[in-house]
């Protein structure tokens, strides 16, 4: 999850209670970075963090349920690429399942290119090996391209 408008933390709590009451049982939760805005210039920087969740919902259950808390918390998605965003929530694993799907790729197709999402889900999940490359996500990380610097702002 990300945030980089209005209150970036109280952002990101309110979305994994609306994940815990209508997707699962939060099983981790991260700690939550600090980093600039990946792919387009903000003055605005983000928070991120990853929640490791059980759930009984299928797949694309999830991502419609994600979609729909985005939108309830004043998410508007905007033609044209990234902007500034007062939360987004992606679903990166979804256990080792490998689906390529119009409206989901899992595992996320470009998770191992940003570091502001494998250092977060390395704090959960280290061992956890992407399906597709075979590689542990301690493993992605140390071989992510994107060198940006992430601050560690809530150890949890």
């Amino acid at each position: 999850m990300g945030s980089n408008l209005s209150d970036r933390l109280m952002n990101l709590t309110q979305a994994g209670e609306a994940i815990r009451k209508q997707i699962g049982d939060l099983v981790k939760q991260s700690g939550v970075y600090e980093s600039e805005a990946w792919g387009y210039s903000s003055a605005h920087s983000f928070y991120n963090c990853c929640l490791s969740v059980r759930t009984q919902l299928p797949p694309l259950r999830v991502m419609d349920t994600l979609l729909s808390i985005e939108t309830s918390m004043g998410r508007v998605r905007k033609e044209g690429g990234y902007a500034d965003r007062l939360i987004d929530i992606d679903l990166l694993f979804y256990g080792d399942l490998v689906l390529d799907h119009p409206r989901l790729i899992l595992p996320h197709p470009a998770l191992h290119t940003r570091r502001f999402v494998l250092q977060p889900l390395a704090d959960i999940a280290p061992e956890k090996t992407h399906p597709g490359s075979g590689l542990q996500v301690i493993e992605l990380l140390d071989r992510c391209p994107d060198q940006s610097k992430l601050m560690l702002v809530l150890k949890r």
